[in-house]
């Protein structure tokens, strides 16, 4: 039994029934122990999974023509706020800081790294050397105040813990975890009133008997509205950029999406067993971007779109992108992992891209000139 578990197993023992949020919160945030805490996160061809970043500074660069272009809707104002939650291996700030380096916005920029790991944001800071007089680390956004600028998400609110429903006698309940026969066991309560509210708002038909079948299984993400209230309570005036793999409310609880979409990464594999590797796997849920939006505006921001990010990035200026990294000589390599980014079969599609905004303006964000889907949510 490692370290985390014997956590997991005394705490249940001592407190009783453990929520799959509260376990899920345990398995990736516990310090020194949990999968985003430990020495290093394996991100990439050697580890459990990719991100945009892994793929090249293609993602990188595209990002910054649009800090550029926020950048210019507000005026070029001297005193400009990027912030990234979850800086990873570090590669993405340098791509973005590498193409804006000798732009004008460079001189105004400041860029906050909001990282929990600090041996992550170590190494952050070891790779991203030349640009230190505009990089800055915090643990909670909170630690800023009120700024104008830009916050900035990929992949992070999949890895909020979440709660399991499940239909059990036509009715919804929701999964706990005890400790029998020196094992995890799954056990069904009533939803707390949370959920019940939230399952009301974005999946009222799980109340109707019949309509879902015993076993159907999906999750509920409510730490998405706190995420956002700490955005809006920091973000003074500007926009809020997330990018993330999900669906609409109405596409998410599909009757059809009967298994939910929780899933492991260990090695490049996917597995839907969260019980085995506990810390040393990840354990992600897709986003309801429905929430998102709603709860948003709920905390002041409006929306300026949201799509695939294929298309989003497409939108973004491929072709600039390409010259500004190879000239008219992009390599074969490079062009392959441009694919992975923009098309259905691999990161194109399964990614959403969602553009709040608080304030007074308006205007055309070019990423959504092909496509914008938000009233789809």
């Amino acid at each position: 039994m490692t370290p985390l578990e014997r956590i997991i197993k005394e705490t249940i023992v001592n407190q009783g029934s453990m929520l799959f949020e509260d376990f899920m919160q345990r398995a990736l945030y516990t310090p020194d122990l949990g999968y985003y805490m430990g020495e290093s996160i394996p991100i990439g061809r050697s580890g459990d999974f990719y991100t945009s970043s892994s793929l090249g500074s293609f993602f990188g660069v595209l990002m910054a023509h649009q800090i550029e272009e926020m950048w210019e809707i507000k005026g070029t104002p001297e005193d400009y706020v990027f912030v990234e939650f979850g800086g990873a291996t570090g590669h993405f700030a340098k791509d973005v800081l590498d193409c804006l380096k000798k732009r004008p916005i460079y001189s105004s920029l400041k860029y906050v790294i909001v990282e929990l790991n600090p041996r992550l944001a170590s190494r952050q800071s070891s790779l991203l050397q030349e640009h230190l007089d505009v990089v800055r680390w915090i643990r909670d956004i909170r630690e800023l105040g009120p700024f104008r600028g830009i916050i900035f998400s990929n992949e992070l609110l999949d890895a909020f813990p979440v709660s399991l429903i499940e239909i059990k006698k036509a009715a919804p309940m929701e999964l706990c975890l005890d400790w029998e026969n020196n094992s995890l066991k799954e056990v069904y309560k009533t939803p707390r009133d949370a959920v019940v509210d939230y399952l009301m708002e974005y999946c009222p038909k799980i109340f109707q008997e019949g309509f879902y079948q015993d076993g159907y299984r999906t999750e509920v993400n409510l730490r998405i509205r706190d995420w956002l209230r700490d955005c809006s309570m920091t973000l003074q005036e500007g926009f809020l950029i997330t990018i993330d793999y999900g669906y609409s409310a109405y596409e998410y609880y599909a009757p059809e999406r009967n298994r939910g979409t929780l899933l492991c990464y260990y090695s490049h594999r996917v597995n839907e067993n969260p019980y085995e590797r506990i810390g040393e796997q990840d354990i992600t849920a897709h986003v309801n971007f429905s929430s998102l939006k709603r709860w948003g505006e709920a905390e002041g921001f409006t929306t300026c779109g949201y799509c695939s990010q294929g298309v989003y990035l497409a939108s973004l200026g491929i072709e600039k992108a390409i010259r500004h990294l190879y000239g008219n000589n992009p390599d074969a390599f490079a062009m392959a992992r441009l694919k992975t980014l923009l098309m259905p079969q691999g990161m194109g599609a399964s990614h959403k891209v969602l553009v709040q905004y608080k304030g007074e303006a308006s205007f055309r964000l070019k990423g959504f000139e092909i496509s914008n889907r938000a009233s789809s949510l």
